[in-house]
């Protein structure tokens, strides 16, 4: 096992502009503690009545003030310790370890911070993961307890869990555990009722005891499981604090996995500064937006897409005159938006606008601020309610947004904040600040954060604009890979730079542009690297394309797997008739109809080459989803999966 040195962090390791410094100031309470387990009595203290966790879709509805999270909490943890889970005399980095397998939730989070507090690391993942990924994660961790979400996943482990070091079993539900079950199993409430008298014991935490084990999902190999300490952890909580600053009681939907690190370090932060969280799903999410009227939404790109998608659908629907009227006001607004970030000097380029430039931008701007006006009175409006109305920021991680909606959500006045991060990054490395939103970029490094660009073959730092590997150094770097020294040397160099294996490009106001993944470029006969992402993003601005994923690894010319919108083709077939007909997917009129569309998105994409062209290109009506395997948990496309599974079909395309 190893583990990388953490140090506290010090105002002299960063540049700070005043502004951001003059934020840190408001908002950082737990700038002095020592462990992560140590806010949560603050918070309570600072926040006591304010509603900490809220969850309309149980029965009955669960709701906690930030003195009884802090209450339950503090019970659970001192549960852990009489059950006899954690010894508080460990005085070394590496915790025990309990898993804890399960979804969003309140009780996850009261046992996720009560797991931390009572001395332990805990060990996530979700309740839904595949069955030999959990048993892996157990082996490997060596975990010696386990928090399971219901009797369901328990069962479904149990004939594999005698050979494991368990000693415990803790049910998040409150159902009544299987008399026969060889292992003791105790719900939730017990502990609790078990650490209810008993005063918490003190541990031996600090900034570089492990927090967490986090076991990377990944694309290909077996999960790695990222160390994280209390001290990247607290990292995060103290300089997020630098992008945004949540009043106390301003409420944000939970809709990403809790699990999952972007989500979940998200809501540490919102909850470190008195939010109120409100737990959401798919299925619920467009009625919450409506009644709760979130101030701040965390996301991954899919939910943006979604949005976007629905308001071209319902726009799809409209009188032909309104659609017309909608239009013209959107393309109007295009070029506002455009014009202003000109005269703004917020433009991915190296160089900025010169002062002609601007002021030219700036008069431009003026003269179509009327028309802009006007369209968000009569189309933008009622758009941007479908967010609540008084959505202040979004925040969006886990991948880059496509300039289309970059570009739709500023026009309706939705301002997206992209940030970028990794597991193994705890995760933000850099954000963007909503008073100087560069759309298109990954945004600047946050407080403490470094980061270089390099050639991935010399390791040469590469100059402003030019493309290379994306290397990053700061508190938030993991401690390691558990139990797995080669990988992390092969991660982090003896400097302590992070290889994100992202490819990417600063400007001179030093933003993070991302370009693709390392392991994603697709490299031509020709010698042309090809990074998929943008193209794919573009080609899904067309209405009948649902997903795609663009091959043509060693080959002349990429091609492209495609799930179409069969709603939206079934709509396009049925033009002039009053039925829906059969789809001929292999029909010349189809064909045509993708290849028009996969011509004109790829041409009209900024920086277009020829080698962008779209060459051979199938259709598949199985969606890629987590369910098959074909997507992450944060909704991003398993590549080699994919490949794989279309092998033959791939190689057809180029025969």
């Amino acid at each position: 096992m190893t583990t990388s040195k953490q140090s506290p962090i010090s105002p002299d390791t960063w540049q700070m502009s005043d502004r951001e410094r003059a934020n840190l100031q408001q908002v950082t309470l737990y700038d002095s503690v020592q462990s992560f387990s140590e806010i949560w009595p603050l918070a309570a203290q600072h926040y006591s009545q304010t509603t900490a966790l809220y969850d309309p879709h149980v029965k009955p509805e669960v709701k906690f003030t930030y003195k009884e999270l802090n209450e339950q909490i503090q019970k659970f943890a001192s549960g852990l310790q009489a059950l006899g889970v954690v010894s508080t005399e460990n005085d070394t980095a590496i915790p025990p370890r309990v898993a804890l397998f399960a979804d969003n939730s309140p009780r996850w989070m009261i046992a996720d911070l009560g797991i931390i507090t009572a001395g332990a690391a805990d060990v996530v993942r979700s309740g839904t993961a595949d069955i030999d990924e959990l048993i892996y994660i157990l082996q490997d961790s060596g975990s010696i307890s386990l928090v399971v979400e219901n009797l369901a996943l328990l069962k479904k482990l149990s004939d594999r869990l005698q050979d494991l070091p368990i000693h415990l079993i803790i049910l998040l539900s409150e159902e009544d555990p299987n008399p026969e079950e060889n292992l003791p199993v105790v719900k939730f409430s017990q502990v609790i009722a078990t650490g209810e008298d008993r005063p918490l014991k003190p541990t031996n935490q600090n900034l570089e005891t492990l927090a967490t084990l986090l076991y990377t999902s990944g694309t290909t190999g077996k999960p790695k499981g990222v160390m994280l300490t209390h001290g990247n952890l607290l990292y995060q909580i103290n300089y997020i604090g630098a992008i945004l600053q949540p009043n106390p009681g301003e409420c944000t939907l939970s809709i990403l996995p809790t699990w999952h690190t972007f989500g979940r370090t998200g809501e540490y932060f919102f909850l470190s500064q008195g939010g109120t969280q409100i737990y959401t799903n798919k299925r619920y999410l467009k009625k919450d937006f409506q009644e709760y009227k979130p101030h701040y939404v965390i996301s991954v790109p899919r939910i943006w897409e979604s949005i976007y998608e629905a308001v071209q659908k319902q726009l799809r629907e409209q009188p032909e005159n309104k659609q017309k009227l909608a239009k013209f006001f959107l393309n109007i607004s295009q070029k506002y938006i455009q014009a202003r970030r000109v005269s703004q000097g917020l433009v991915l380029q190296i160089n900025p606008p010169s002062q002609s430039e601007k002021l030219m931008a700036n008069l431009q701007s003026w003269l179509l601020w009327p028309l802009h006006t006007l369209g968000k009175k009569i189309v933008y409006q009622k758009i941007s309610q479908a967010t609540g109305g008084r959505l202040k920021f979004a925040v969006s991680g886990g991948g880059s947004l496509a300039m289309h909606l970059e570009n739709f959500f500023e026009i309706i006045g939705t301002d997206l904040l992209v940030g970028y991060g990794l597991t193994e990054t705890s995760p933000v490395l850099t954000a963007r600040h909503h008073w100087e939103n560069l759309r298109g970029s990954a945004g600047r490094p946050i407080p403490g954060t470094e980061i270089k660009i390099v050639d991935s073959e010399t390791g040469k730092t590469m100059a402003l604009g030019e493309k290379g590997v994306v290397l990053a150094r700061g508190p938030q770097i993991m401690a390691g890979y558990y139990q797995n020294p080669e990988a992390t040397k092969k991660a982090i160099d003896s400097e302590g730079w992070f290889n994100t294996g992202d490819i990417g490009w600063m400007t001179g106001a030093n933003d993070l542009v991302l370009t693709g993944r390392a392991k994603d470029t697709i490299v031509l006969t020709n010698g042309e690297n090809i990074e998929p992402q943008p193209i794919e993003d573009a080609c899904a601005r067309s209405q009948y394309i649902d997903q795609m994923m663009l091959v043509g690894q060693d080959q002349k010319f990429l091609g492209a797997l495609i799930v179409p919108n069969i709603e939206a083709v079934e709509k396009w077939a049925a033009q002039g008739t009053n039925s829906t007909p059969q789809i001929d997917w292999e029909s010349q009129a189809v064909q045509e109809l993708f290849r028009q569309e996969l011509n004109r998105e790829v041409k009209n994409r900024p920086g277009y080459r020829p080698d962008d062209r779209i060459g051979p290109f199938r259709l598949i009506l199985e969606p890629f989803t987590i369910e098959n395997g074909m997507m992450t948990q944060t909704l991003k496309i398993k590549r080699p999966v994919v490949t794989e599974h279309y092998h033959d079909m791939i190689n057809g395309m180029f025969d």
